[in-house]
């Protein structure tokens, strides 16, 4: 069976460059200590999973923040280089999937994507072509594949509610076989951030608006 490589695509989480969409219910810093702490928790959570290899695949590369996080020795780092998402995306997956590595792609969005989902995700793509976890606002929020084409990330309106109807269609026309998970909560928008564990709030050095507190 090839192996599981978790290819994590993560921004350097700088104010003003990680999580915008957030700034006006964080502002700049706390939208940026928020990106930090979700990628934190995807990173220990992928590596618990204890699949064959974790990478953080980034953008950018260069940027001297990676090393000042002082993230796991055990984590490979890589550039997500330039391009869309989709080309950056497809290029990753062309990339592992060539080195006869299976590829499971996240981002840092989802807090409920765990350690026990991830490593229930890798041990699938031992039966089945692809996998695939919904975001509930449409996109996703983990793809796994045994195979690649590139179709699968080109001409999809990426930040829309069709990204993962799209992807599912677009798998059922390679005819391959696909296994679906529930969907999960991603934290894009002000609104998602009442979904946050509480103890995250405060991270952020703010709270989501309307929580009242």
């Amino acid at each position: 069976m090839n192996r599981v490589r978790i290819v994590i695509f993560a921004k350097a989480p700088h104010p003003g460059f990680a999580k915008t969409r957030l700034i006006p219910a964080l502002g700049e810093k706390g939208a940026a200590d928020l990106a930090r702490t979700m990628l934190r928790h995807t990173v220990s959570e992928a590596l618990q999973a204890k699949v064959d290899i974790v990478e953080l695949c980034c953008a950018p590369a260069s940027d001297p923040l990676w090393d000042a996080l002082d993230l796991p020795e055990a984590l490979i780092r890589t550039d997500q280089g330039e391009g869309s998402l989709g080309e950056r995306m497809a290029r990753a997956s062309a990339r592992v999937i060539a080195g006869a590595e299976s590829i499971l792609l996240i981002g840092t969005d989802c807090p409920a994507l765990n350690a026990p989902r991830l490593r229930e995700m890798a041990l699938a793509l031992r039966n089945v072509d692809a996998v695939i976890t919904p975001a509930l606002d449409g996109g996703y929020v983990a793809l796994g594949l045994n195979r690649f084409d590139a179709r699968l990330f080109q001409g999809i309106a990426w930040s829309t509610d069709t990204v993962a109807s799209a992807t599912r269609a677009r798998l059922a026309r390679l005819a391959w076989s696909v296994r679906q998970y529930p969907p999960q909560r991603d934290i894009d928008e002000p609104d998602d951030l009442h979904d946050l564990p509480a103890s995250w709030r405060s991270v952020s050095g703010s709270h989501p608006a309307g929580s009242g507190d």
